[in-house]
């Protein structure tokens, strides 16, 4: 069994990418329903590429939204990582296939073992939706 724990520094900058949800809970709209917000993350500067909103009901970005986040993870340094690393808790098929087709190496990992990357940035999300939504979860609460 491998138990190779996940950190920054074993990276170098665009080597790999961690696709992961930023929102703990639905994000609520009035009139276009629920959302979640799938971002992309360089693993080694932990620097959040780039960003989408995904309807809860759709499940996961479509194929235009994948070829979208990973064209404007590439225009950073004009180069696509060899590994894309998918938290278990994003449905992320399109993204995964749209990936394949640049040869990068699909890696899906629990949450928890990317929290070194991503709880910061979760909390930032968490923090910032907490001010326009009084109900959103936020550290404050907990």
């Amino acid at each position: 069994m491998d138990t190779t724990v996940l950190h920054p520094n074993q990276f170098q900058v665009n080597e790999a990418w961690i696709a992961f949800r930023l929102n703990d809970a639905p994000i609520h709209t009035r009139d276009k329903g629920d959302f979640n917000c799938v971002a992309l993350m360089d693993a080694y500067s932990c620097f959040i590429l780039t960003s989408t909103f995904v309807s809860i009901e759709v499940g996961h970005p479509s194929d235009v939204e994948a070829r979208q986040l990973l064209a404007d993870g590439f225009a950073h340094k004009q180069q696509m990582p060899r590994t894309l690393f998918i938290s278990s808790n994003v449905l992320a098929n399109n993204l995964a296939l749209e990936a394949r087709n640049h040869d990068i190496n699909i890696v899906r990992v629990p949450e928890q073992e990317l929290m070194v990357f991503i709880a910061d940035a979760k909390e930032g999300f968490r923090e910032e939706f907490g001010k326009w939504n009084p109900q959103w979860p936020s550290s404050r609460n907990n």
